[in-house]
């Protein structure tokens, strides 16, 4: 009997298939069943679905399903309709979130948050925050450039000379190198900034400036992961002054600073924003978290008394969303991939293997995952658990030396500064 994967409409644009992935699904011996709809903010539509071997189907499918496959995590009524034991791959944006992860828990389903897959080379394809920030960086500079109203490249014209934007990306993060690469080809003049002193020699392979106060705490301001750590107050304060006054000098400033599992860090204060040029533009990838400047409005583009505008839009990936379902479908089909018997051609969940164990959130009823175990002892009050336990929990968990040297044979771009 054949396994039934349900991808169904959701709330946001984007869809967790594609053609292709349905295509290779249906191959592995999957019954692929699609909500009507799903693909239409992604422009797919139900025909393209069809011809690659899916069923159209209504969200009730849901309930006969072994495998659901969503961006983002289930919601209450969705879990109700969930049967027990499906595996559900998604991303779950669990911290702080103690009640939800709970809720999945009592559900009965396998949950997996996908955002937590390992950065190690036999996972590069099922990278989900990477695929996603990598269009989130490309995404904020064409935003800017929208609400900027000026030509970014220099053009010399009989005329006269239009000169060159000055862009300024803090974080360099996958989401950060994306928005230095794009704003480079439009001509624009780019500096940025991390505090990972491996950034820098990422930055100026693309032709940008690197702005940092190179002292002994920023060369040892990475974690083994390749993650930004959290910098001192002194640290903090030198790199402000720093900062502060070179954003002055700046037509558009993107902010890309996230540390996994933490709000977002408060990167450009608002006496900053005062010290801006009316007409310059600050985009905030990390506003879904608090946000990096202060002033930003999730949803929100709003001027300040200066004539400085901050964008602050949501799900930046979903802007694009017929690229970022491509990415984001690849990227579940490629896990789940690993967790088929190719020969029975049921689903085989290997629950020792690394990326099952870094990623499994819930399962039998339990929460699994190392870094919500609070959660796990206290399902029967579940909003007792404050997020800062769970952020403790999670950044107390140190890598292996194994898997850092992994890490560092990917030669991936370290992402600790990054939208997800």
């Amino acid at each position: 009997m054949s396994l039934i994967i349900f991808i169904p409409a959701e709330s946001e644009p984007r869809v967790a298939a594609s053609p292709e992935t349905v295509k290779r699904l249906v191959g592995l011996g999957f019954e692929v069943v699609v909500e009507a709809g799903a693909g239409t903010a992604s422009r797919i539509a139900d025909d393209e679905f069809a011809g690659s071997g899916a069923v159209i189907g209504k969200a009730a499918d849901a309930g006969k399903a072994d495998v659901v496959l969503k961006v983002c995590r289930p919601t209450a009524a969705e879990l109700k309709s969930y049967r027990q034991g499906a595996a559900v791959l998604a991303t779950m944006d669990p911290y702080g979130k103690d009640a939800e992860v709970a809720a999945m828990a009592k559900a009965g389903i396998t949950a997996f948050a996908t955002e937590f897959m390992p950065r190690i080379t036999r996972a590069q394809v099922m990278d989900v925050l990477s695929s996603q920030a990598n269009l989130a960086g490309y995404q904020a500079v064409i935003d800017a450039a929208y609400e900027y109203d000026r030509a970014l490249p220099m053009m010399m014209t009989a005329a006269g000379t239009v000169p060159a934007a000055k862009v300024f990306v803090m974080g360099a993060g996958v989401a950060g190198l994306q928005a230095i690469a794009t704003a480079r080809r439009l001509g624009a003049v780019v500096t940025a900034t991390d505090v990972r002193p491996a950034a820098k020699e990422q930055v100026t392979s693309l032709g940008a400036k690197f702005i940092a106060v190179e002292d002994e705490e920023f060369r040892e301001a990475e974690t083994i992961g390749g993650y930004a750590k959290e910098m001192s107050k002194e640290y903090q304060a030198k790199q402000a002054a720093l900062t502060a006054e070179h954003i002055a000098k700046q037509d558009i400033v993107i902010t890309t600073a996230l540390i996994p599992g933490r709000p977002a860090p408060k990167l450009v204060s608002a006496a900053v924003v005062a010290s801006m040029k009316p007409g310059s533009i600050l985009v905030d990838l990390a506003v879904e978290r608090g946000g990096n400047v202060e002033g930003a409005v999730p949803g929100k583009v709003v001027t300040t008394a200066n004539g400085v505008k901050i964008v602050g839009h949501l799900n930046v990936a979903g802007r694009i969303a017929a690229s970022a379902s491509l990415l984001y479908a690849k990227n579940l089909y490629a896990f789940l991939e690993t967790m088929v018997d190719k020969e029975t051609k049921q689903l085989a969940i290997k629950r020792d293997d690394e990326l099952v164990k870094a990623t499994m959130l819930t399962d039998a009823g339990k929460v699994v995952h190392p870094a919500f175990a609070k959660v796990a002892e206290s399902c029967e009050e579940p909003a007792a658990i404050p997020a800062k336990t769970l952020v403790a929990n999670a950044a107390a968990k140190p890598a292996t030396e194994k898997t850092a040297a992994r890490r560092k044979a990917a030669k991936k771009p370290s992402t600790g500064m990054e939208t997800a």
